[in-house]
């Protein structure tokens, strides 16, 4: 790690972080760090003049690894990793500390505000000395999204996906989509009908050429990386053909308990269901699903 050689820039950002973070101080204890060969500060360091220092210092000074101690790494980690590239340096070998989102802008104490940027610097520092040099590559992703949940926000997910043109997988472990909301009468702020607004959007999941919905089956292992995750679903028997089913609740008319008896989980245990039953009237998929714990015939099996 002897030829390593880290420049550390802090940024004033005028006086989002210089208000509240006294920037000499934390240049004087940058200095002490290990591997640290130059410190600078400057009023605005994402600024063209700013830039140049780092060139200038990587390009004169044999500066190998950056540290820039400013703003949030969203608005400009981008920015000094051009500057990195455009000195010859491989842009992976920088680190951003955010001292302004994190630090100045959030802590009410000078001391306490220092203290923190340091301690964010000192981290930086550590880190930036066990980057490795890598290149941007391209690889072929697959596009699709799977949706683990069936409730509503995975409802609404699904189709503002599917009308984009996403392949949308929406994986519910239960019988049906529709989640909690399904057994809620009204919806608070505005006492509107929870199944007015569910229901539609359940019908809409249903119809969608862009949807592919896997009911009663949940997410046995993911693997894989950004882009091209391969997903191992179980699907769990109904003991229906579900092709074949159209929803004429028949088969629940022709079970052998005449009554219903066993505990209903959409009613939370309330209400009773058969062996054989559908959750509750408005259910997607409107299949049935026996219960292979109470069906007397499955039992015997």
């Amino acid at each position: 790690m002897s030829d390593l050689r880290i420049g550390v820039y802090v940024c004033h950002c005028g006086r989002n972080i210089a208000e509240k973070v006294r920037i000499d101080e934390v240049v004087k204890f940058a200095k002490t760090l290990p591997n640290v060969a130059i410190v600078r500060d400057y009023k605005y360091m994402c600024s063209d003049p700013g830039q140049e220092l780092i060139v200038k210092d990587i390009k004169e000074e044999g500066i190998n690894r950056v540290v820039v101690a400013a703003c949030s790494p969203t608005l400009h980690e981008h920015t000094f990793r051009n500057v990195c590239r455009r000195a010859g340096l491989n842009p992976f070998l920088f680190q951003m500390a955010n001292i302004r989102e994190l630090d100045a802008w959030v802590t009410e104490n000078i001391k306490d505000a220092t203290e923190k940027a340091k301690a964010f610097i000192r981290a930086a520092v550590n880190r930036v000395a066990l980057h490795e040099e890598l290149e941007v590559g391209r690889a072929k992703i697959n596009p699709n999204v799977l949706i683990v949940g069936g409730g509503i926000a995975g409802i609404s997910a699904a189709l503002v996906l599917a009308d984009a043109g996403v392949k949308v997988y929406l994986v519910e472990k239960e019988p049906t989509i529709g989640g909690n909301m399904a057994k809620f009468d009204k919806t608070f702020p505005t006492l509107d009908c929870a199944a007015c607004i569910l229901t539609p959007k359940m019908t809409a999941v249903k119809a969608h050429p862009n949807i592919e919905l896997l009911t009663y089956s949940e997410v046995e292992s993911v693997e894989g990386y950004v882009g091209n995750f391969r997903v191992r679903i179980k699907k769990k028997p109904r003991y229906v053909i579900e092709d074949l089913c159209i929803g004429c609740y028949q088969c629940i008319e022709d079970c052998l308990f005449a009554k219903p008896l066993f505990p209903s989980e959409f009613d939370e245990g309330i209400g009773s269901r058969k062996p054989i039953y559908i959750p509750f009237p408005q259910a997607v998929p409107l299949v049935p699903v026996i219960d292979p714990d109470t069906c007397m015939w499955l039992k015997a099996k």
